[in-house]
């Protein structure tokens, strides 16, 4: 990353996930999952540091154990950006980089997409990343959907298999990887704003930046990942790191 532009690596980590209760706190390979985002993280070259947000001091301990920086923001805050949006409060940078806290196998690849537009076109408020969707990912509301103006600018996020292919011509569709770049003003926005009609009914946070005016370009990579959402997910991962070993 040149000197001229700085990149924050922020890892928001919730304790009281949903779907997979403390997953963040999950063992892979001996490590848990948080320090095995962060391993991933520090290997990009874009990012000038990389912490953990968190809301539980087990995280923290958790961290310290294998010396990743962390920091304790607010329990109040209802999404990963507005931990995010915490840590800029304090930490000064051009971009933020929020690197969900269950993408293990996130690459530098993957960084230097986020942060490639930033330099290529001072305008940029917001970035996130596609990848072609698989046949078998279309009908799981598990995995997000991004549809993309000719730009590349996004256009709609949705759990629902858009676009709908009504006269079955065949259409490319697209999974949304949830790892997001952003200025500083996009995310004082985002937290000033209250959350929006379609970010309460789809329960997608990144739509409060559409329904407001504030793009997302979104880049394309060929680099899969994959989200700790799950249990599977969970021996996936698992599966993905023994074979390294």
């Amino acid at each position: 990353m040149s000197a001229a532009l700085t990149a924050l690596g922020v890892i928001p980590a919730r304790l009281a996930s949903t779907r997979l209760p403390r997953k963040v706190l999950r063992e892979i390979a001996g490590r848990p999952l948080i320090v095995r985002v962060y391993e991933a993280a520090k290997r990009s070259r874009d990012l000038a540091e990389v912490l953990v947000a968190t809301d539980a001091q087990e995280v923290v301990d958790a961290c310290a154990r294998f010396r990743v920086p962390a920091a304790m923001t607010s329990a109040d805050h209802p999404s990963g950006t507005d931990r995010v949006w915490e840590v800029a409060q304090t930490r000064a940078a051009d971009m933020y980089v929020n690197i969900q806290g269950d993408e293990p196998l996130i690459t530098p690849g993957h960084i230097a997409r986020l942060v490639t537009p930033f330099r290529e076109r001072p305008d940029t408020q917001v970035t996130t990343l596609k990848i072609r969707l698989l046949p078998e990912e279309v009908d799981n509301p598990n995995v997000n959907k991004v549809v993309c103006a000719a730009d590349g600018r996004a256009l709609y996020f949705s759990k629902y298999p858009v676009p709908y292919d009504r006269d079955g011509r065949g259409v490319v569709r697209y999974k949304h990887i949830g790892l997001y770049a952003y200025r500083r003003a996009a995310l004082e926005a985002f937290h000033r704003l209250s959350p929006s009609p379609l970010e309460q009914t789809e329960k997608l946070e990144q739509l409060r930046f559409l329904e407001n005016g504030i793009p997302i370009t979104v880049v394309e990579t060929d680099e899969p990942t994959i989200g700790v959402d799950t249990e599977a997910d969970l021996r996936a991962v698992e599966a993905h790191f023994a074979a390294l070993s």
